[in-house]
């Protein structure tokens, strides 16, 4: 508020005016860096859960199941007034399901599996260069190439191709930059160490350039479905219910064992909590 009138109060209002608006400017770029956080703990968390023997499908099947318990009262509560469901939003709604549910979250836990969840992070940041490559090639979005913007999307999907490509073939210098160990894992279970080599690591990155294709595809499909439906808490529950359904049908055909559905006070149950609750932030953001 400048309601005196010196010339020092009108500059300090112009420099409160000036901080906040790049607060809000930087508020994009914090979000992308707390999600970019959150991504890389859910990473290792997913990690020990296989270290604790926990089936990839049976993650797949139990996050996308406690996504849709949390995502439809929301959805009742904040969208009451929504479009009417037609068979073309059902339709694409099915493929969110296949393409985000199923190809992607299975195709990232078994990267998981056969690599590290440090390189799985890395290589997951393909996924806007992805798009972008698909968007272009199905006509949904112009290369513009006269345009600067343009220019600047090849360039960077050009170094992001590169810099996977560095972080796939490229071993560095290991660093201890932790003094202790931290097991949070059950010590009575006898969990053997995963051994990669060069073949299960280069089938671990194949299968994560997979999982961002089919990402990718699943942020098409999306902007595809807000055009007719735009109600993305509804959405996201009714892709949830969808994949929940074709993973827990695979999940069975898959894996008969019953004890690995199985959740106790451990850490299969927090790795499921955590991950729907990153799930629902990035709904919010």
């Amino acid at each position: 508020m400048c309601i005196y009138s010196p010339s020092i109060s009108k500059a300090y209002c112009s420099l409160i005016l000036k901080m906040g608006s790049m607060s809000n400017s930087l508020k994009p770029a914090l979000l992308m860096v707390g999600v970019q956080m959150v991504f890389s703990a859910c990473n290792i968390i997913y990690k020990l859960a296989i270290y604790d023997g926990m089936n990839i499908i049976v993650i797949a099947a139990y996050r996308l199941a406690f996504a849709a318990v949390t995502t439809i009262p929301l959805a009742l509560i904040f969208e009451r007034k929504r479009p009417k469901m037609t068979w073309r939003v059902f339709y694409l709604s099915l493929l969110s399901g296949l393409f985000a549910g199923l190809l992607f979250q299975n195709l990232f836990y078994g990267a998981l599996v056969l690599t590290s969840a440090t390189l799985v992070s890395a290589i997951y940041n393909l996924i806007p260069s992805v798009t972008f490559v698909l968007a272009v090639s199905f006509g949904f979005e112009e290369l513009n190439w006269g345009a600067v913007t343009g220019k600047a999307k090849v360039v960077g999907t050009i170094l992001g191709f590169a810099g996977a490509l560095v972080l796939t073939f490229y071993k560095g210098v290991e660093f201890d930059i932790w003094p202790f160990a931290i097991n949070i894992l059950d010590p009575k279970n006898d969990h053997t160490e995963h051994v990669t080599d060069t073949t299960t690591e280069l089938l671990g990155v194949l299968c994560v350039l997979l999982s961002c294709f089919c990402f990718s595809i699943w942020l098409i499909i999306q902007a595809k479905i807000s055009e007719v439906y735009p109600c993305p808490q509804s959405s996201i529950a009714l892709m949830s219910v969808i994949g929940t359904i074709q993973c827990v049908i695979f999940g069975f055909i898959v894996e008969r064992d019953l004890n690995q559905w199985k959740l106790g006070w451990d850490i299969r149950l927090l790795t499921v909590v955590f991950s729907v609750c990153f799930m629902l932030m990035l709904i919010h953001c």
